[in-house]
């Protein structure tokens, strides 16, 4: 029995920051890629980020004071939080291993894992950003962190501690010298905390087009067709495009965020994949409100001065990844926004985007059980930008046969046990 002869070394499905990372990673690292996706590059979630370069994330959304804040943040009309009930009810399993890891064990745990993932952020996505010349993208101006009133603030000291015990490094601010820094914030500033260090990204899809030209130019193809199901082997993986195309790799990655479980046959399919539905807003003339991004606590989101204007990002919405826009998120955003900084009008762009969310947090990165010859990177959350380039380098040392860097233990997929 003959062999089937291997088109590409690795077909990477998806093209946002995860999949473009891993793309020119590999390629640059000599293995021959193609990457698949029926939409532009950088086009989808990672297009409407809130930009942060956010090595200081290291706390999950999930936390002990879920349990006792979830009412009020489901009911009340000022809440970053919206929750789907009908889509909560249809999806018990998740719902309830997402609330068994907001206790305080599971909590320190996921904290540390991120923390140790995110010390390797740096040097995984500066080669990139050398390799694509957009350092002129990047912004090194820190980012800050404010909180209004005395009880917020209260409530995520356990957090800073954390956030200290990995290394995350920061100033306390008084009200005072947040206003020095920002002095255009019209809210009650109770403390900031100045994450130093930290850079933001001015266009994230524009990070994303350069570095596909560069990933062209070593030799890598790009393919507008979105992989639907594959079938691995001894030797390699066969995809199957959505027109029929079957093309073959040594192996495959699947890179798709929130849709990486739509793919079938990569055992991706068999994952508790979420979703956290994110908006944001955009006031075209307003870029020089803030210089540098500014993360409101109590509200959840950030104001980030982009290349187009000043983008308001954020929110939590549990909801099916396909329902329409909810249209109090948008309004939720604009009201607030006013409240940071006065009347801006009526923003000249909005959008809605697909965090992929995994119960605990945490990203899977590492083979499948389905086949060691497909290779799992996504559920990055909120910090996806953040964690591009080092999760593209660990698939490509995965690709290569080679023990990644990086401790992957805690991201592997196995980790949830099986999955029917």
């Amino acid at each position: 029995m003959s062999v089937p002869q291997n088109d590409y070394d690795l077909i990477v499905v998806g093209a946002g920051i995860i999949g473009m990372s891993t793309a020119l990673w590999a390629q640059k690292e000599g293995l021959n890629v193609l990457i698949c996706d029926p939409n532009p590059p950088g086009s989808g979630t990672t297009y409407g980020s809130a930009c942060t370069i956010a090595t200081y994330a290291c706390i999950p959304v999930n936390n002990p004071s879920i349990f006792t804040s979830l009412p009020h943040l489901l009911t009340s009309r000022e809440s970053p939080l919206s929750f789907n009930l009908w889509h909560g009810l249809k999806n018990p399993r998740w719902m309830l291993s997402f609330l068994n890891n907001c206790r305080a064990a599971n909590v320190r745990h996921i904290t540390q894992a991120l923390g140790q993932l995110l010390t390797c952020a740096d040097g995984g996505l500066d080669p990139l950003i050398a390799e694509a010349k957009a350092e002129d993208l990047i912004v090194s101006n820190d980012c800050l962190y404010v909180w209004s009133s005395r009880s917020g603030y209260e409530s995520a000291e356990d957090s800073n501690a954390m956030r200290r015990a990995q290394g995350v490094e920061f100033d306390e601010l008084s009200p005072d010298e947040v206003r020095q820094l920002e002095p255009n914030l019209q809210i009650p500033i109770h403390r900031g905390l100045n994450f130093k260090g930290a850079r933001h990204v001015t266009d994230p899809q524009e990070l994303v087009a350069r570095m596909q030209k560069r990933f062209e130019a070593l030799g890598g193809k790009y393919l507008p067709q979105g992989v639907v199901r594959c079938q691995p082997d001894d030797t390699g993986v066969t995809a199957y495009t959505g027109d029929g195309t079957e093309i073959r790799a040594g192996h495959l990655a699947v890179t798709a965020g929130a849709r990486s479980g739509q793919i079938k046959g990569t055992g991706a399919e068999n994952l508790p994949l979420g979703t956290e539905r994110g908006y944001h807003i955009l006031y075209r003339n307003h870029g020089g409100q803030v210089s540098r991004p500014v993360g409101w606590a109590e509200a959840g989101f950030y104001a980030t001065p982009m290349a187009h204007g000043l983008r308001i990002a954020g929110t939590v919405e549990i909801n099916n990844i396909d329902a329409a826009p909810n249209a109090k998120s948008i309004a939720y955003l604009q009201r607030k926004s006013h409240e940071m900084f006065g009347q801006l009008g009526n923003p000249d762009d909005t959008w809605l985007g697909h965090r992929p969310t995994m119960p605990d947090a945490l990203p899977v990165i590492g083979p499948s059980s389905a086949s060691s010859r497909v290779i799992l990177a996504f559920g990055h959350q909120h910090i996806g930008l953040t964690l591009g380039g080092v999760t593209g380098k660990i698939v490509t040392e995965l690709a290569r046969g080679q023990v990644p860097q990086c401790d992957i233990s805690n991201f592997a997929p196995q980790r949830f046990g099986r999955q029917d």
